[in-house]
């Protein structure tokens, strides 16, 4: 018979780590880890077979994720940045090549045109919805692995599409499996590293998506303008292949629950028992298997309307994320029109963006743990998840002065390096905002760690789908230095909502607790 070690204490979670209730003598583990940086270290729930509680072998369990080792883990998030650089870059490489696209099919509306680059960031909207759910239930391997290779497949038909309607249908269908490494990235870091150590993480996976919308335009630019824009798809797909295919062979399971239930089952097996459940599970009712799928299915949505710290920071990110899309639009036309430039000249630009989100994001490496750890010190070494989003505070200028700076330049006419500078606070702000409203939800969610991501994507990318929409009127009526000056004046309005999710941030979440 298997001997598994088990303790008096149950499980319970709070914001960012799993402890242990102290047992009954007050006596801690051997393996019990020790309290660093200031801050409480995590206690993992260890089995209890005589009340049918299954839980992790030891503090040093092996296959709890996280006690992998550092080399392990820090190869498992490279290879996550490398294929969620593939999905985001398919949805921007389009973007120069919207006017071949409707030369091709004999398109004459504008905001029909563009549709293929927005409806892409509908599917992102949409397939966190089922995945999330999903990867909390069957766990974010086989998720994962069934969502990248669904999202290679739609780029064949994409490649191949007869009209522009099959396009749009096809780039949708792409932007569903696309969404799976967005939505799961984050959720696999927060299985794997604890809370002090998660904003490096974090940062080094979104070098992935943050550099991916920027290289895009700039590689599609240059195929548009010469292989053309069909070949956009087929350079995708050829890198993100090989990329699926390694994930698919050495990316471990990572979700906690996903992994105790099937131990559970395991030694339900073994010991001929059918009362063991796992730490996580003890104390809920049983449900089957569609009521847990629906419920699920459910859940992102429940998080982001029943949340309000979700909401206000996801409306918040969501407005300047579709502004980046918009400007993704807008650009390449900018420059051409007032600078006489070509369009792969033109799609040169973003560097100036990807530039200040590669500044932006090593700010955020440095500057996030570290704050944590010193303002958890001061809190007498309570964490609480609202200490992410200080930094938020402080990059929530950037986006205002880059409208202001950039739309006025060019309208003026500068020389062009005023305007390519004005793009920078852009791509640094989006960092300030996005990467502490991220961690803040794995943080504070744990256990529902894609489920709130999925919160987050579904606002965001509706919004990154249909403000670009606006992008042809908008600068067409007002002209780029209004036009710019609109998104700059909305995005002054919203300068208080940092501060204000800050400081009574603890109590909103404490008022409305997460009920599912």
């Amino acid at each position: 018979m298997r001997k598994v070690r088990s303790t008096s204490g149950l499980a319970r979670e709070t914001p960012g780590r799993l402890t242990q209730l102290d047992n009954e003598e007050g006596q801690e583990s051997p393996s019990t880890p020790k309290e660093e940086d200031g801050i409480a270290p995590t206690l993992l729930p260890l089995s209890d077979l005589e009340n049918s509680i299954v839980g992790w072998e030891s503090q040093d369990d092996p296959k709890m994720p996280l006690n992998f080792s550092a080399t392990r883990k820090w190869v498992i998030v490279w290879a996550l940045s490398a294929i969620t650089f593939m999905s985001p870059f398919s949805s921007s490489v389009l973007a120069p090549a919207i006017e071949y696209i409707s030369k091709d099919f004999h398109n004459s509306n504008a905001t029909y045109g563009a549709f293929p680059v927005s409806i892409y960031l509908l599917g992102y909207a949409t397939g966190p919805l089922l995945l999330a759910p999903l990867s909390e239930i069957f766990g974010r391997c086989n998720v994962l692995t069934y969502s990248n290779i669904f999202f290679c497949l739609w780029h064949i038909g994409c490649a191949l599409s007869p009209s522009l309607a099959i396009l749009i249908g096809f780039r949708f269908l792409a932007g569903i499996g696309g969404s799976g490494c967005m939505t799961l990235g984050g959720a696999i870091i927060g299985d794997l590293f604890p809370v002090e150590k998660r904003g490096m993480a974090l940062s080094l996976w979104m070098l992935g998506p943050l550099i991916g919308p920027t290289v895009g335009p700039i590689i599609g630019a240059f195929i548009a303008g010469s292989i053309g824009w069909r070949w956009s798809f087929w350079i995708v797909l050829i890198p993100s292949a090989i990329i699926t295919f390694i994930l698919a062979i050495f990316l471990p399971e990572t979700n906690h629950n996903v992994l105790l239930q099937r131990k559970a089952k395991r030694l339900n097996k073994e010991l001929k028992r059918t009362d063991l459940r796992t730490c996580y599970d003890a104390g809920s009712g049983k449900s089957s298997q569609l009521n847990i799928m629906r419920a699920g299915m459910l859940r992102p949505l429940k998080m982001l309307v029943l949340t309000p710290m979700i909401f206000i920071q996801s409306l918040y990110v969501s407005f300047i994320y579709g502004c980046v899309y918009l400007m993704y639009n807008s650009i390449p036309p900018t420059f051409e029109t007032r600078y006489g430039w070509s369009t792969g000249i033109s799609g040169l630009v973003f560097i100036s963006i990807g530039v200040g989100y590669m500044v932006g994001l090593w700010i955020f490496s440095v500057m996030s743990d570290r704050t944590v750890v010193r303002l958890t010190k001061a809190n007498g070494g309570a964490f609480q998840p609202e200490f992410r989003l200080t930094i938020m505070i402080w990059y929530s200028f950037l986006c205002p002065l880059s409208f202001f700076w950039y739309g006025w330049s060019a309208q003026m006419k500068t020389h062009w390096i005023v305007p390519v500078l004005g793009l920078l606070p852009l791509g640094f702000g989006v960092i300030g905002v996005f990467m502490p409203t991220q961690a803040y939800i794995i943080d504070a969610y744990p256990s529902y760690a894609a489920s709130g991501i999925a919160a987050f994507t579904v606002l965001r990318s509706v919004i990154a789908a249909f403000l670009p929409l606006c992008g042809p009127a908008l600068f067409g009526n007002l002209g780029v230095g209004w036009g710019s000056s609109v998104l700059g004046f909305v995005s002054v309005a919203m300068i208080p909502i940092p501060i204000i999710i800050f400081k009574f941030g603890a109590q909103l979440r404490e008022k409305y607790p997460l009920r599912l």
